[in-house]
């Protein structure tokens, strides 16, 4: 079993940055692919980034490839999204989840993940 909690979202200003976090609780963290997903209202839930577990393969969504960076750290068993030049379509609740051992183009399906945070807000003004 593993828990996660996101924290990090806010309002922001188009252009600024944010980082959000992903602090997971449980066993064997580090054998867990992470990943990133939003969901705007009204909207489908969508796929933002992944990051294997080693951290040796990073994915990303077309929408934010060169804005978005994402990052773990297994010591801490948290994994992190820094966000930059963040624009108003970005504006939506930005959930972390995880999978063991999650591999390929596959990630970026949200019914691949085992565990989901309860998600964060983060807003964008034009």
């Amino acid at each position: 079993q593993v828990r996660l909690v996101e924290s990090g979202g806010g309002l922001v200003q188009a252009g600024g940055s944010l980082r959000l976090s992903c602090a997971a609780s449980g066993r064997a963290f580090n054998t867990y692919t992470m990943g990133w997903f939003r969901q705007a209202a009204g909207k489908e839930r969508e796929f933002v980034a992944a990051i294997t577990w080693g951290g040796s393969n990073t994915y990303y969504a077309d929408s934010v490839k060169g804005r978005c960076t994402i990052s773990r750290d297994n010591a801490e068993n948290t994994a992190s999204l820094q966000m930059n030049s963040l624009k108003p379509e970005d504006t939506a609740v930005y959930y972390c989840a995880a999978i063991q051992y999650g591999v390929g183009q596959a990630l970026k399906e949200p019914h691949q993940y085992n565990y989901w945070g309860q998600g964060t807000q983060v807003t964008v003004s034009s």
